[in-house]
This record gives C-alpha cells, structure tokens and sequence, in this order.
C-alpha cells in the first residue's frame, strides 16, 4: 500500500510518516525532489526556497514532476508513505498506482500554531499574522505552478482528523492499518 500525505502546516503529517516508518514503511518527500533541485542551484534549503523551487520544477515540467519522480523512482518499494502532496496534479499521478490512498492530516488552525510554537523549526512564522499569511497562500494555487491545499485535501481518500495528542493519532493510524487487529 502507498499512502500520500497532505495537510496544512503543523497538522501532525511528519508523526503520521514517523509512525508509518516504525511500522515498515519507506517514507519520501515531494519536497526531496525539490531539496535536491535546490542543491543543484546552491540555494539554502529553507520554506521559502522550498516553495519557490517547487513552483519553479511544476512551471517547467508539469504540475505533476515533484509526483511522478517519487512514483516512477519508487515502483519496487511495496509499503511507501509519501509526504508534502500539494497539487491535484500530484495526486493523479499517484493513482496510476491502484495501491494509492491520499490522507489528508486536518487540525484547527489554533491546535496547529500552538504546535508549531513548540517545536522551534527554521523558516516557521513567529508571529500569528504571518503564520495565517503563509497558510492563505498555500490553499489556492494561482496558476498550475502552485500550491492548491484545499483542492488537493478535496481528494482525500481518507481524513484524520488530529486536534489530539499523539497517542490519539497512533490510535487511529492503527485503526487504519490493522483494522483487523483493534
């Protein structure tokens, strides 16, 4: 099974995709493609950079590249997590695999800014405005080169809703991927 990951900043993906991997998943990045991009060109890998460079890669190959270069270098891996899905492009090129399901990570805006207080990373907004800034931006793509959050959480196959602790989060992934054993 290859699942997707999309959510807004702060909505518990990267426990999702750690939790997935202690449970022998391989996990990989839509942004990995970017990082390596960003290598190239020297740039610091930063949000901004990330963001900037993602749109650069889709602008010039397609709204789907970032997707179809994890998919088609990853066609042996059985049990594969994909983060960072940011586009309905991305998602289409992921369902060419009939194993695919897209889930999408969902936290209250308050719950998600109180996490990303927490946990200190470079390039997350210090301030509430520029944190509600950054999100807007990234709902709605301007042109095919964009991020599109919402269209993208609209083909979400299964929704986790995550305004818990993390233990609550194990809980339903385990549900998800065991059902048989809960």
């Amino acid at each position: 099974m290859w699942f997707g990951l999309t959510g807004r900043n702060a909505s518990g993906k990267t426990t999702v995709v750690d939790w997935l991997v202690d449970n022998e998943y391989v996990a990989t990045s839509c942004s990995d493609s970017i990082r390596a991009h960003l290598k190239t060109q020297g740039k610091e890998i930063n949000r901004d950079n990330l963001i900037a460079g993602g749109r650069e890669l889709r602008a010039a190959h397609g709204p789907a590249i970032l997707a179809e270069m994890l998919r088609d270098a990853n066609t042996a891996v059985e049990s594969l997590v994909i983060d960072s899905i940011r586009t309905p492009a991305e998602v289409e090129a992921l369902r060419e695999r009939p194993d695919f399901r897209l889930i999408e990570v969902r936290a209250s805006r308050e719950v998600r800014w109180s996490r990303l207080q927490s946990r200190g990373r470079d390039g997350d907004p210090t301030d509430w405005e520029t944190f509600v800034t950054q999100e807007e931006s990234e709902l709605v793509a301007a042109d095919a080169s964009g991020q599109a959050l919402e269209a993208t959480a609209e083909m979400a196959d299964i929704i986790i809703i995550n305004d818990g602790d993390t233990e609550s989060l194990q809980e339903a992934l385990e549900l998800l991927i065991r059902p048989d054993e809960s």
